[in-house]
């Protein structure tokens, strides 16, 4: 009996030995993982093992479970994580042109977007990105910002004025609150809740996604339908791992993370939908939550009172690449 339970157990070993991936990529990653990024992100591991024939291994850890987004980027040069997706904003330091995402009412529609990403200025950013260490892979979605706050509701750009309002570290949306006189602070992403919970900030802002999964709809008295501002994230690869990686994987990899930014886009469009009928179910079961909707006149007002910053950052972003984007 004891021989043949030590041939089982040497045949396990040896399965697991045979089976076992020859690369493991850590994806980490900070939002829940019923968004649009968490399920790409879930995709692109299921993909990367279906391709590779399970050479390679993408474990990911949603909603911070190693690293914020801000301890991210150091985890990534020291090779403790291979693969995160961090917001625009994380990358300014480095690329302070990414800010151009989050210049105000830049983009028309989602389109426009795209258009932006998959074109000539996309890559100028990916470009720069490489250079400073990061393999820039691709760009994900999680749709158009809203405003929101628990202070006063947002329809005139003057309501915005004195409400403390949590950002993600940006001087571009700095500059956007303090154009409409509002005190911009920054907060990693995991403290929002109890920020606005306990009053430390008033308002924020938010796609649909992260306003539903992170609760934020719990703490939060008015929700402004603005689209003022565009939230996208950029996927990165450590360098140092990704030479390690054979030649005859990569292309495998590159054409799961490609199938990935599609799945995105389509989950990050079919979500919004639902987002919002969630959102509003809330608002009408409790009654806590009034949901606006800006007319074409109050959003020229926000347009207006925002666009001020552009000039501002021609010389840090390139007023050549806004304009093409604009464009």
């Amino acid at each position: 009996m004891n021989k043949l339970v030590k041939v089982v157990a040497a045949v396990a070993v040896l399965a697991s030995a045979t089976f076992a991936a020859d690369y493991t990529i850590k994806f980490s990653h900070v939002v829940s993982a019923n968004t649009p990024k968490g399920k790409a992100a879930d995709f692109f591991a299921k993909r990367v093992d279906e391709l590779t024939g399970g050479k390679v291994e993408v474990i990911v850890f949603p909603s911070s479970q190693l690293y914020t987004d801000k301890a991210v980027m150091k985890a990534l040069k020291m090779g403790n994580v291979q693969m995160a997706a961090p917001s625009f904003s994380k990358f300014t330091s480095l690329v302070p042109q990414l800010q151009l995402f989050d210049l105000p009412f830049l983009f028309r529609d989602t389109k426009h977007v795209h258009s932006v990403m998959d074109g000539e200025v996309g890559q100028a950013m990916k470009d720069l990105v490489t250079k400073k260490g990061f393999v820039a892979l691709s760009y994900w979605d999680n749709g158009f910002k809203h405003l929101s706050s628990n202070k006063k509701a947002l329809i005139a750009p003057s309501d915005a004025e004195g409400q403390k309002f949590r950002i993600m570290s940006s001087k571009v949306i700095e500059a956007q609150f303090l154009a409409v006189n509002a005190n911009p602070q920054v907060l990693p992403f995991s403290e929002v809740y109890s920020a606005l919970q306990h009053g430390v900030v008033d308002a924020a802002e938010n796609p649909l996604s992260n306003f539903y999964t992170k609760k934020f709809l719990e703490v939060q008295t008015d929700l402004t339908l603005s689209s003022h501002g565009y939230l996208g994230y950029l996927v990165v690869m450590s360098k140092s791992f990704w030479k390690t990686v054979p030649d005859d994987l990569k292309p495998k990899i590159m054409q799961a993370m490609n199938e990935a930014t599609e799945k995105n886009r389509e989950l990050s469009a079919e979500l919004e939908a639902g987002y919002l009928a969630s959102i509003e179910a809330f608002a009408a079961k409790t009654g806590t939550l009034k949901i606006h909707r800006l007319s074409d006149a109050q959003k020229d007002a926000w347009r207006k009172a925002t666009s001020v910053v552009y000039p501002e950052f021609y010389k840090v972003i390139g007023e050549d690449l806004i304009k093409k984007a604009q464009k």
